[in-house]
Order: structure tokens, then C-alpha cells, then sequence
């Protein structure tokens, strides 16, 4: 049986402990959950004032834009990890809200035709019970949701793993669009949505396919990104 949100009591901050509270306190959204600049291609960090990173500008990648609420650090990175591995599917709706009040988010959400989370292997489905990403998507807009037109058709080495270079070819080939559902993608604006971003790779080859598909724009957005 799935969990709802972690061990400790609903009314109590799961980062400083306070009492009573939500599960993130406001307190710590205000300390650890502080908008910065980032690129609007890769949302790495940048300098205020600049909007795109150098990387970016050399070789740009197959998205239009790409959001991220939070950075990949204490006290997120716990939580996320007991969100995605510890059957605590409950932190979707925290994490929801958290995300919806980052910059540009709502706007993105408001212009998307689809919302596609991120698939699973059925090796790794079978795993977790889950998709974290199809939970998150859902805790953030249920209507736009769509299943099963992303696929994930080749199962991958867990990607925290792998250096860059080896996360690129892992995810080559592991994603396609059900060709029966090509054309939902037609000239449509997508959301791609996961948990965590480090360097990119798989949403960009999901990215890849969608945009072969037909989607006429692409954003990325996800909770956490690695800096």
C-alpha cells in the first residue's frame, strides 16, 4: 500500500521540525526556496540580468524553455529522494504548490496544451509501484495530463550513476512517441515533466521525439535541478 506523506506528523515541518505547521513550514520556503536567475534553456543559475547561459548560446538544446522550482540541495534533495524511493507519493501536492509559485510556471502551465510527465521502464515501474513525474503532473494539473503517448522503450542504467558523456548514450534510443498518438502532438505546446534534472539528457532526447512528433513547443519543467 502506497504511503501518503512521510513518518513524521502532518503538522509538523519535515525540514526545522516546527509545531504546528505544514509540511514545509513557511519559514523554510522563505530560506530554502528563494527564486534565482537561471538560463531559460538548461535553468542552471546565471547572473541576474542574463537570460541564457554560454553553453546554451553555443549549442542550444532541444527545448524552447526549461523551468526548475528549486535547486537540487538540502533540505529538497531529502525530500525528493522520500518522495521518489520511499513510497511517499503525498509530498506530490507540497511540491506542486511549491513549483506553481516559482517564476513562469503558471504561464506555462496556462499555454500548454499537454502536460507529459516523464515515463518509467516497466523494470523500474515495477519497482517504485509509481511514476513520481505522472504523481507530480497530476498534483499540478490533473486536466492536462497525458498518458502514454511519451514512452519509454528502453530501460537504462539509474542515471545519478553515469558521467555525462555516458547519460547522453544511455538515453539515445530510450524514448519514443506512440505512433497511434502522433498526431495529438501536432502543432501543440507540451510541458515535459520530471523530478529532478542534472545534465539534461533524458529530457532532452524525450524532448527530440516530441518535437519529431509534431509539439510546436517544448518547455521543461522540474522540481529540482542540480548546480
Amino acid at each position: 500500500m502506497l504511503k501518503g506523506f512521510s513518518r513524521r506528523l502532518p503538522s509538523q515541518c519535515a525540514v526545522c521540525h516546527a509545531w504546528p505547521s505544514h509540511n514545509i513550514c513557511e519559514s523554510c520556503v522563505a530560506t530554502f526556496a528563494q527564486p534565482v536567475s537561471r538560463c531559460s534553456t538548461c535553468a542552471l543559475p546565471v547572473v541576474p540580468g542574463v537570460s541564457q547561459c554560454g553553453a546554451c548560446v553555443v549549442s542550444p538544446p532541444p527545448l524552447d524553455t526549461c523551468l526548475a522550482a528549486l535547486p537540487y540541495a538540502y533540505p529538497w534533495s531529502t525530500l525528493v529522494a522520500d518522495f521518489k524511493f520511499h513510497q511517499h507519493p503525498g509530498w506530490a501536492t507540497s511540491f506542486a504548490s511549491l513549483m506553481r509559485a516559482a517564476p513562469w510556471v503558471e504561464p506555462a502551465l496556462e499555454a500548454a496544451d499537454f502536460v507529459l510527465p516523464m515515463p518509467l521502464s516497466k523494470e523500474r515501474l515495477r519497482e517504485r509501484g509509481y511514476n513520481q513525474a505522472h504523481v507530480l503532473a497530476c498534483a499540478l494539473d490533473a486536466t492536462k495530463v497525458v498518458h502514454g503517448v511519451l514512452l519509454r522503450v528502453r530501460d537504462t542504467p539509474a542515471q545519478r550513476t553515469l558521467p555525462r558523456n555516458e547519460r547522453l548514450r544511455a538515453v539515445q534510443y530510450a524514448f519514443a512517441v506512440d505512433p497511434l498518438q502522433i498526431n495529438h502532438l501536432q502543432h501543440k505546446r507540451v510541458v515535459l515533466l520530471d523530478d529532478v534534472m542534472t545534465t539534461g539528457a533524458s529530457l532532452h532526447a524525450a524532448a527530440k521525439v516530441v518535437r519529431q512528433a509534431g509539439a510546436v513547443h517544448i518547455t521543461a519543467l522540474v522540481l529540482a535541478r542540480t548546480e
